[in-house]
């Protein structure tokens, strides 16, 4: 592996660039939440969009790409959100990033978290991982829950912005509710 170049913002100082990568199926407020503040703790915050084999999604990627971008759309701040299928420090490293951004909802993920972490710094170790704590509000939030939920006929409401929850609730009567 390389070494993760300096860029220059123009006024001689090295831009930091943060990765946030998820499946984002859909986009929830917990993950706005950890949008809005990884943000603020770098220069440029890239949104890596990707596919988790062992999930089943209920958007293709182009649909998330497009839920996010028109998400973070109205957030200061220079965000980007692209596209990616590879191991996580590769994608890192191509976006020049020297951070990724992990939110925390729970023990259970930090448990995860913390041995993913310790695999990309075995892959990368010019590039650290920090976890923010999720919105004590938001932290029950999760995409796989909020689909559930849908799915059932629950209401979504308090997880996803109206945009989002309009978008899930016409894609549940496309494949198709269930329960009585």
């Amino acid at each position: 592996m390389t070494a993760v170049p300096d860029q220059s913002n123009g006024t001689g100082h090295a831009v930091r660039i943060g990765v946030y990568p998820g499946t984002f199926d859909p986009v929830t407020l917990g993950h706005m939440d950890i949008i809005r503040r990884g943000a603020k703790l770098v220069d440029r915050l890239v949104i890596g969009v990707t596919t988790n084999p062992s999930k089943s999604p209920m958007f293709t990627v182009e649909e998330r790409m497009a839920m996010v971008e028109r998400e973070v759309a109205a957030l200061p701040g220079d965000i980007r959100v692209v596209q990616f299928d590879s191991l996580l420090m590769d994608f890192a490293e191509r976006e020049r990033a020297s951070v990724i951004v992990r939110g925390l909802r729970a023990v259970a993920d930090f448990e995860y978290e913390y041995q993913m972490a310790g695999m990309n710094q075995k892959l990368n170790d010019r590039i650290e991982t920090v976890f923010l704590m999720a919105d004590v509000g938001l932290q029950p939030i999760a995409s796989k829950l909020v689909k559930e939920i849908a799915i059932f006929g629950g209401d979504i409401r308090k997880f996803v912005t109206p945009t989002i929850c309009e978008e899930v609730v016409a894609r549940v009567a496309v494949v198709g509710r269930r329960g009585s």
